[in-house]
């Protein structure tokens, strides 16, 4: 993709089949974008703020400059991997993969800070979106950095650690806060290397983040795909594990190979646009009539 600087903006030429704002910042695996009424996204990440938008055939980056899009946003975005390749290797897996696939073709993985990427798939257990955002939300404001532009950064494990249930109770975080503190305390302390796992073999980079309370497979997978950008891992929910019924019966998430963690995201973006064909009252010939449209 060609990017140009003009008049404080970076142009990045871009059409949304595949690269869609929308897709890549709504599907859950980030809680610090918003969506404003102009169609714009207002986000921060790493202490950076951001303004983007979408046109038909650009994205418009506002706010940074052109070394900053260089050197962090470019990479965030996951601008130098193929994903055109890799949606077309995907596609020619299966019709079912397929489509899913060309549901949420401009859908890509953000390459987020690790340990934001842990606290919020922490706070994220037994919670939705919308609520998840908001405790993110006031997490920040209370305990991070106040940025220029008036947004706040994500506070570090070593000011995290230093808090205590009560400092914690007005994020409402629930039975998650004694989860947050022990892993920045561990964290803090180092009695944890979290950018160790950057060198690890997934599997054991997976038992090292299970080893932190209130840490199970799910949200591991959710930190190495989100965090570490391991394409192979796959995080598994309700949603996912109803999807997988429904469109692959009798198939694990090893079934998916190097990029299963990006069928996992296609998979989750169309189940949530089809909630009807994985509930137990939806007609059994409901999927195989959608994947034979595309066989």
């Amino acid at each position: 993709m060609n990017a140009v600087y003009e008049n404080g903006k970076i142009l990045l030429s871009a059409d949304a089949s595949i690269f869609n704002l929308a897709q890549t910042l709504e599907c859950g695996q980030c809680f610090r974008w918003e969506c404003a009424e102009d169609g714009a996204w207002h986000g921060v990440s790493s202490g950076k703020a951001l303004r983007v938008r979408q046109t038909e055939q650009q994205i418009i980056f506002e706010g940074t400059t052109e070394e900053e899009f260089q050197t962090f946003w470019s990479d965030y975005f996951d601008l130098n991997t193929d994903y055109e390749r890799i949606h077309k290797k995907l596609c020619e897996r299966n019709a079912a993969l397929r489509l899913a696939a060309v549901s949420a073709s401009g859908l890509r993985i953000l390459r987020q800070e690790p340990w934001e990427t842990l606290c919020s798939f922490i706070l994220s257990q037994n919670n939705n979106i919308p609520r998840i955002k908001k405790i993110i939300e006031t997490l920040c404001s209370c305990f991070g950095e106040k940025l220029p532009g008036g947004e706040y950064s994500f506070p570090s494990a070593e000011v995290i650690a230093e808090l205590s249930e009560e400092d914690l109770s007005p994020i409402k975080c629930g039975f998650r806060s004694k989860y947050l503190l022990d892993a920045a305390k561990k964290i803090a302390e180092g009695k944890f290397d979290l950018h160790a796992i950057e060198m690890m073999p997934t599997e054991e980079a997976r038992k090292m983040l299970t080893m932190l309370r209130g840490v199970g497979p799910k949200v591991a997978e959710c930190v190495l795909l989100y965090g570490f950008h391991r394409l192979e891992a796959f995080p598994v929910d309700v949603w996912m594990t109803r999807a997988m019924t429904g469109l692959f019966p009798g198939e694990s998430p090893d079934s998916f190979g190097e990029y299963a963690g990006i069928a996992q995201q296609y998979i989750y973006y169309y189940s949530r646009l089809h909630p009807e064909l994985f509930s137990g009252d939806a007609p059994e010939t409901s999927t195989s009539k959608e994947i034979g449209a595309l066989s």
